[in-house]
């Protein structure tokens, strides 16, 4: 496999990741906001567990981002994923409030409202 069809997979990955977090992170947000529950809260509370570690043991940088690199990604083109980089520069800013916002008014939900 040549380096332009491991970089090729990587923002594959790294796309699907990137919906599927995003996709997690706004369900934590509207369960919190709603009041609703289920089995995919907990995954998608799961998942954005798991990412934060992920993110925390890498000096809050994403591996996947490094991974990309290492295989000929430049800010030129689509980087690291196949989304625009001026769309996924901000994920932290954006992704970080939402999941902390949506995990409160969780708590706030259980612990306060009973």
């Amino acid at each position: 496999m040549t380096d332009a069809q491991r970089l090729t997979l990587v923002r594959a990955v790294h796309t699907v990741i990137y919906v599927v977090m995003a996709s997690a992170a706004l369900v934590v947000l509207a369960a919190g906001i709603t009041g609703a529950r289920g089995p995919w809260l907990w995954v998608a509370l799961g998942l954005t567990a798991i990412e934060s570690a992920v993110f925390a043991a890498c000096g809050f940088k994403c591996p996947l981002t490094a991974v990309a690199v290492k295989y000929g990604a430049t800010k030129d083109g689509p980087y690291d994923t196949f989304f625009p980089e001026r769309c996924t520069r901000h994920t932290f800013r954006v992704f970080g409030p939402v999941i902390l916002v949506g995990v409160a008014l969780l708590v706030w939900r259980w612990v306060v409202r009973g």
